[in-house]
């Protein structure tokens, strides 16, 4: 079964294909580091400091 790579469009194989759904290494690094450095951004409302009160220890109801 070949599917299409989502960061550069190449025809790859699923199966046997360590990096799928990326036909490389290199499409998946680069797909991580888009996201690392906020250039994928998922739609939503702004997190004020506020909310994010207590959500490292657990606290916040």
């Amino acid at each position: 079964m070949k599917v299409r790579c989502p960061r550069c469009g190449t025809q790859t194989r699923w199966t046997d294909n360590p990096s799928r759904p990326f036909c490389s290494d290199r499409c998946k690094t680069v797909d991580l580091a888009n996201w690392a450095d906020g250039s994928y951004r998922i739609p939503g409302e702004a997190v004020s400091e506020d909310d994010l009160e207590g959500i490292d220890d657990g606290t916040r109801g």
